[in-house]
């Protein structure tokens, strides 16, 4: 096995070249070499949804992702889905709706959140909580996350989904 692999991807929209060892997670990646603390190691074992990141545009849990497999890939972290005008509406609502206590589980609630408003920009309280089923959340409670996700749908409406029919959820 080699020592390092070399990788190339597109991280929040910008070309990144890393040199990173075979067994590192992307979640590792992220957080200790290129420092983007905003995605959160929680289980390990991808059953919190901490960690979830965007990669092709799909829900990935990050600490279960090789490094490597970013390589050619385009990948969103929070910080990148915070720039965006759905991310800002959604970072907005959970505030305003008390969906926020200790804040572990808010990106990757947040990534969940974005990638369903991306297909589905009129989901509703339904979808929403089918859209978030595999992120867990020890502090808010659910109602108050819903909620905060139907307001930020609101807020949002009108702005183009993406083209649902080739996607999967893997969140």
């Amino acid at each position: 096995m080699p020592a390092r692999v070399d990788i190339r991807f597109r991280l929040n929209g910008v070309g990144k070249q890393l040199s990173v060892s075979p067994e590192m997670s992307a979640l590792a990646m992220l957080r200790d070499v290129i420092g983007l603390t905003g995605t959160k190691y929680g289980c390990g074992e991808g059953e919190c949804g901490a960690c979830t990141i965007l990669v092709d545009g799909l829900t990935v849990n990050a600490c279960l992702m090789f490094a490597a497999d970013c390589d050619g890939r385009e990948v969103m972290t929070v910080e990148g889905v915070s720039a965006t005008p759905r991310g800002e509406a959604l970072r907005r609502a959970f505030v305003e709706h008390g969906a926020v206590q200790c804040g572990f589980c808010t990106p990757g609630l947040m990534m969940q959140a974005w990638h369903l408003l991306e297909r589905d920009p009129q989901a509703d309280a339904a979808a929403i909580r089918r859209g978030i089923e595999g992120n867990l959340c020890r502090c808010t409670g659910y109602k108050k996350i819903v909620e905060a996700i139907a307001a930020a749908s609101g807020q949002t409406r009108g702005q183009t989904p993406v083209d649902k029919s080739t996607e999967v959820n893997h969140g």
